[in-house]
């Protein structure tokens, strides 16, 4: 998702819109929205450029204290303009900026990737184009590559289907799809990133999950000998609950980056969400060539550590488990290292113990 996405985007959007340039955009409301035409063409470009803003000013802390201020005189022409400059500026700084910066964004850790704005850009043109045609009574259905690619990295808690239009307008209440109850309430997710001492923990979106699954790299930068099978296996299983509509992205994968050089190192993450007595199952790997440094105790420490936070905040989550192999030493002083205790060994005689860490708040604890 880059550049060139936006650009798409905007492209036929506007070439779309200019076909009813000439009707009265501020007196038509824009479909089931309370403002006028003219008003949410007006939000598209303040959206692409308040992205834009906010990477291109690495801003961390807040959206930076600027906005749009369209010429009151402006024709409906001279608007669209702007949305094709402002989508212009947008994919020109997301083309830019190094895959490792992040910028503000309220919802859900506060910052998000370049991939991520450009996704988002691109739901705001797609979903307020909808809106505005709707108004003006234009057709309007935009490539369905463009919505399979902002389902699968903004949109992970909604199974994709067939449709990838009719998908998205119905995941944001503009439509009904036969089967699914009508949304009333919606949010874009932005995939999770936990930052450790030495490591970020990067949520995998199913974009990424299949990509990594295929035989690519996910959009990250791996050292040599990565992605490794275990990696592989996981993010299919990703993708896989996403297409099924069960996967919950905050109880998925993470990849594992150095913060020194953003190259990645392995992955770990839960098995699945927590179950109803609140108990999940956590997995990690390491490439090779990353193995004995102690990233793999501070991995499993940072994603504990959140998994704690969780557990005051929701209580959803009470204790995690792991599994390892009986021959698998290395692997078993990692998680004793970061507080589990061994529980049991598998009764079937699989050469496997069960270790746990309960949480606070959680089954047992004092």
């Amino acid at each position: 998702m880059g550049g060139d996405r936006i650009q798409e985007a905007v492209g036929h959007a506007v070439a779309v819109l200019r076909t009813a340039a000439d009707r009265d955009w501020a007196g038509t409301k824009a479909g089931g929205l309370t403002w006028s035409c003219r008003e949410t063409a007006e939000h598209i470009a303040g959206c692409l450029l308040a992205y834009a803003g906010q990477l291109a000013g690495r801003a961390t802390e807040a959206y930076l204290p600027f906005e749009l201020a369209m010429d009151d005189d402006a024709d409906t022409a001279g608007v669209l303009d702007v949305v094709r400059t402002t989508g212009a500026l947008l994919a020109a700084v997301v083309s830019t900026t190094p895959a490792d910066v992040r910028a503000f964004h309220p919802y859900p850790s506060r910052s998000a990737d370049r991939e991520t704005f450009a996704a988002m850009g691109v739901t705001e043109v797609l979903l307020h184009t909808y809106d505005i045609a709707e108004g003006l009574g234009l057709p309007y259905e935009p490539p369905d590559e463009l919505c399979v690619d902002v389902l699968a990295r903004i949109f992970p808690h909604v199974q994709p289907g067939n449709e990838p239009w009719p998908t998205l307008l119905w995941a944001t209440g503009r439509g009904d799809l036969p089967g699914r109850a009508p949304v009333t309430e919606w949010r874009w997710s932005i995939p999770l990133v936990v930052p450790g001492e030495r490591l970020t923990l990067h949520g995998v979106t199913p974009a990424a999950a299949a990509d990594l699954a295929s035989g690519g790299t996910g959009g990250f930068e791996w050292i040599e000998g990565g992605p490794i099978e275990g990696t592989r296996v996981g993010a299919g299983l990703v993708f896989t609950a996403y297409q099924a509509g069960v996967l919950r992205p905050e109880w998925g994968m993470f990849v594992l980056v150095r913060t020194e050089d953003g190259r990645a190192l392995g992955a770990l993450g839960f098995h699945s969400a927590p179950d109803e007595e609140g108990r999940v199952e956590i997995g990690y790997d390491l490439v090779e060539a990353a193995r004995g440094h102690g990233y793999a105790t501070e991995a499993v420490r940072t994603l504990a550590d959140w998994a704690a936070r969780r557990a005051r905040e929701t209580g959803d989550v009470r204790s995690l488990w792991a599994v390892v192999d009986e021959s698998n030493t290395a692997s078993q002083a990692v998680v004793e290292r970061t507080g589990f205790a061994r529980v049991g060994e598998d009764e079937e005689g699989g050469g496997q113990f069960a270790y746990e860490l309960r949480l606070p708040g959680g089954v047992g604890a004092g």
